[in-house]
């Protein structure tokens, strides 16, 4: 069977086409499969959960009672405001901080560019361990604090790497004409760097904020407080201890499965992170590609 060819490149043939739809919808399948079972399971009636083993893929009705006695207990609710303080407050901080030296490293005048350079790029390599970390934190006082979880991990070598990459490769007669302007250093950045920096930026936050989001073993090690738990710790924390953390108001008999509270705090936990990807998604892999060509 011949190939069509339209504008110089060979097309395949329609066989070829249907295989490789079918193989795209069945990685999607098993993609999409589990998050609606979390869903189906979160809002599924009692009985069907009880007679399904725990796993609910079409719910007979809607029952959004694991919800409401999650949000009544007050727990799920206080850690979700800690995760969101923490997620947006270190996103903050971490960009601020990883935009400077990712520019200061980038300028080709800046003597001590290479000696920062090459420690940034050893702590890439060589991470220090649980108990040094450790330490440090408490030597610092950050012991019970919450920027106990955003201090230690304020930059990424990583990121820092293609934040650099990307401001080397942008055209130095911009940088230049502003100079000639009478710009500073700092004005050039924020009124001629930034501006152009807008597709490496958004990544770098969404990487940054999901780590911040996603992290708990930060919240473990340095947190005894429970109030100060961020959510996913506390996730974590029922999942494993097999705990309720609904209202102490609702009698016993009328908690909703733990399979459906495990679920519910899933979603909890996922829909933030769902809700801001599609806006960040088209300056992704502009972002990481345009930051990553030159290193």
């Amino acid at each position: 069977m011949t190939r069509r060819i339209v504008q110089g490149v060979p097309v395949p043939s329609w066989p070829m086409r249907a295989f490789k739809g079918v193989v795209l919808l069945v990685f999607c399948a098993v993609v999409i499969l589990p998050f609606v079972g979390v869903i189906s399971t979160s809002v599924a009636p009692n009985k069907q959960i009880n007679e399904s083993g725990g796993l609910v893929l079409l719910p007979d009705s809607v029952n959004f009672a694991a919800y409401k006695s999650l949000f009544a207990g007050g727990v799920v609710t206080r850690a979700l405001f800690v995760s969101i303080f923490v997620t947006v407050i270190g996103t903050l901080l971490s960009l601020t901080v990883s935009c400077l030296l990712a520019y200061a490293l980038s300028r080709p005048g800046f003597s001590a560019g290479r000696p920062i350079l090459l420690i940034v790029l050893f702590s890439m390599l060589f991470s220090p361990g649980i108990i040094p970390m450790y330490l440090v934190v408490k030597g610092a006082g950050l012991l019970d604090s919450l920027w106990a979880l955003i201090v230690p991990t304020m930059v990424s070598a990583f990121n820092v790497i293609v934040l650099r990459a990307f401001f080397s490769n942008l055209p130095g007669e911009i940088t230049e004409s502003a100079r000639i302007d009478g710009a500073g250093e700092l004005k050039t950045f924020g009124y001629i760097v930034l501006p152009l920096s807008k597709a490496v930026l958004s990544v770098i936050g969404l990487f940054y904020a999901v780590s911040y989001w996603n992290a708990f073993f930060g919240a473990l090690l340095y947190l005894n407080d429970s109030k100060l738990w961020p959510l996913q710790l506390v996730l974590r924390t029922y999942v494993i201890n097999d705990t309720q953390l609904g209202s102490a108001d609702l009698g016993t008999e009328l908690l909703p499965p733990q399979a459906s509270i495990q679920m519910a705090i899933l979603v909890i936990s996922i829909v933030p992170i769902l809700l801001v990807y599609p806006f960040l998604q088209r300056h992704f892999a502009k972002g990481v590609l345009t930051g990553a060509v030159k290193g």
